[in-house]
């Protein structure tokens, strides 16, 4: 089971680029447990998360915030059902630590607060402030440039069909998470 990887040493040392490589070659797969699967989306993950973080800079840079408050407040304003740290937590795979610290700088500065629903005091949800709207607003922009980059070249129907499987994945994902722990 040797995959792509000695392949693309070969390629390195012949100077073609990364690119051209990997275009010629998109078909590799990977031979795991007798199944054959495509690697070529899994191997370039780290190239998405750095895309998405160059387009998120410029608000981080301008706003004076971190990545994981940018995103924590991003994640909230796409999604107002899941309002607590745990949520955050537990959807993002983020550490405990990180969120909940940078949840109190944010509460500091202004730009979210925490309230309580009805008589339990026990869960506190997370309230985007209106300080943070420009800082929402920005960061939005930056997601959407993220998926026009992305997505460019895609026809409407093959990003339903994309958005779909990808949900899937998703579902597939946590659901083994979950029974793994």
């Amino acid at each position: 089971m040797q995959g792509c990887f000695p392949a693309f040493i070969a390629a390195k040392k012949e100077n073609l680029e990364w690119k051209n490589f990997f275009c010629k070659n998109s078909s590799f797969l990977n031979n795991i447990g007798g199944n054959m699967i495509p690697l070529n989306l899994w191997e370039h993950q780290n190239s998405i998360k750095t895309l998405y973080a160059n387009c998120v800079k410029e608000v981080r840079i301008h706003h004076k915030i971190t990545r994981m408050e940018l995103d924590i407040l991003l994640f909230l304003a796409n999604n107002p059902c899941f309002d607590t740290a745990k949520e955050i937590v537990e959807i993002r795979c983020l550490s405990k630590s990180q969120v909940s610290s940078s949840l109190k700088l944010m509460e500091t500065y202004g730009y979210v607060r925490k309230e309580y629903a009805g008589g339990n005091r026990k869960t506190v949800h997370l309230k985007i402030c209106p300080a943070a709207a420009d800082i929402v607003r920005d960061g939005k922009l930056a997601q959407k440039k993220f998926l026009e980059i992305l997505l460019l070249g895609f026809s409407e129907e093959e990003r339903e069909t994309m958005g779909r499987f990808t949900s899937r994945i998703w579902e597939n994902i946590h659901t083994y998470l979950k029974e793994e722990v």
